[in-house]
């Protein structure tokens, strides 16, 4: 499975179309982009597999694997970029504004729901990042 994420740059944040195979997903939500800094920026551009997460703060989620001198990179539920994410993508329903978003929850339920059969069916996930 191929998820491609075309992103829009802003000052104060990052927003972008998450689509498989040409199907719209959802709006996602990221830091604005400061050259791959810890805790500050959205994840370069480029390609990245997904797995599968969990901890006891968000349960199960999606982990973004090798990022350049990142970790830690998830897709997990947040409406404000600034203030809920540290280099992490959010899902999100509706955009509302650079970086902001709403119904996230309901954004990352759908996503994986998605990508977590795909995973349950030894398939890989790809996510491309691009402009």
């Amino acid at each position: 499975m191929v998820l491609v994420l075309k992103r829009q740059y802003f000052p104060e944040g990052t927003n972008g179309k998450l689509a498989c195979e040409g199907q719209f997903i959802c709006h996602t939500i990221e830091l604005p982009w400061k050259n791959n800094e810890t805790r500050v920026s959205c994840i370069p551009e480029g390609e990245y597999f997904l797995s599968k997460r969990y901890s006891t703060k968000l349960q199960w989620h999606l982990e973004v694997l090798d990022v350049q001198n990142r970790s830690l990179i998830l897709f997990h539920p947040a409406n404000n970029a600034l203030h809920d994410l540290h280099g992490c993508i959010a899902p999100v329903t509706k955009i509302s504004g650079p970086g902001l978003g709403l119904l996230s929850r309901k954004a990352f339920t759908k996503l994986k729901t998605l990508v977590f059969k795909a995973l349950d069916q030894n398939e890989s996930v790809l996510l491309l990042v691009e402009s």
